[in-house]
């Protein structure tokens, strides 16, 4: 199957998302002879239809939405990858494994960010006519979901613990109205608020060495992409395709402290900070002594609140084919 796979969440972003849907099927259908369009309904839908225009034979399945969204694109179409033994051999029909592009329309745009496209939806169909497909690594991670049960999931940007999975959940509540950066300023400065700094144990693996440590922090950011929380430039020396991930960890000696320092974290300038601390890992995981503990300490899974310690990440080397600008 030639045609491209348009996966549209319409619950996605502000309220000015509807419009921006309708502007942008409107240049997708005179961009491409031939298109598959495909609406979301709930959470985990997006998935299921990546799932299947993967196992299709789609060669481009783009997600349109935010982050959270493509990450579930993301990870429909890489199991089905796995399920067909790519690369290497082919399901569907396909003769390569699919190319996955963004159409950024969310309140958060890390994910974009990352990738080097530009805000609007001309900037992602601009890259979608004339990018570049890039491999890119992801992280492999297993962690409590929601429900209680282990859960394995391929976390394209960033996965952290701590603060992020407070932002993203009241992110959840935030009114449609509030622009997305102003929103999770907000949810950040409330999240730091209301958190606790909490010895996290952590057991670390580079280049053939293991380590473990106690670490009081607010936050671990497990870093693929640089940004997260919408527009936060938590990890200025990530690179998506370097095989590595690179550990953002971020402690305070006052709670005050913390607060005035938020800010920071926008502009990159936290790493300077004698609180926050760097390095880079090619697996590492995470836990508290309690697991009672471990189920207050959310995650942030790509922009979504997906679950709480313990987690388990590692990179997995140019394991996704996305397009991005040339």
């Amino acid at each position: 199957m030639s045609s491209p796979l348009f996966i549209v969440n319409p619950a996605c972003g502000t309220r000015k998302a509807g419009d921006e849907i309708t502007r942008l099927l409107a240049r997708v259908h005179h961009l491409y002879e031939d298109v598959a369009i495909r609406y979301t309904n709930c959470r985990g839908h997006a998935e299921e239809l990546a799932y299947a225009g993967a196992q299709a034979g789609h060669p481009l399945i783009v997600a349109v939405g935010g982050d959270g969204t493509f990450s579930e694109v993301a990870n429909g179409v890489l199991r089905a990858e796995d399920e067909a033994g790519w690369p290497g051999a082919a399901a569907g029909g396909a003769a390569e494994r699919p190319a996955l592009g963004l159409v950024s329309i969310g309140t958060g745009g890390d994910l974009r960010r990352t990738l080097g496209i530009g805000p609007g939806i001309e900037a992602s169909l601009e890259a979608l006519a004339a990018g570049v497909d890039r491999d890119l690594d992801v992280i492999r991670a297993e962690f409590r979901g929601r429900s209680g049960g282990t859960v394995t999931w391929y976390v394209v940007n960033v996965i952290s613990s701590g603060l992020g999975g407070l932002v993203d959940r009241y992110m959840e509540s935030t009114p449609s109205f509030v622009p997305g950066r102003v929103g999770y300023y907000a949810a950040a400065l409330r999240a730091a608020a209301v958190s606790t700094q909490e010895p996290v144990r952590a057991r670390i693996e580079y280049q053939g060495d293991t380590r473990e440590e106690t670490i009081p922090a607010y936050l671990v950011a497990v870093c693929n992409g640089r940004w997260f929380g919408g527009g936060m430039d938590v990890a200025p020396m990530a690179q998506p395709d370097d095989g590595r991930l690179e550990v953002v960890i971020v402690a305070s000696p006052t709670k005050p402290y913390l607060l005035r320092n938020i800010k920071s974290v926008y502009e990159g300038k936290h790493l300077d900070l004698p609180s926050v601390s760097h390095f880079s890992c090619s697996r590492i995981a995470l836990s508290l002594d309690d697991s009672e503990d471990e189920r207050r300490i959310l995650l942030d899974v790509d922009g979504d609140a997906l679950g709480s310690l313990p987690l388990t990440a590692e990179v997995v080397p140019r394991r996704l084919r996305v397009r991005v600008h040339a």
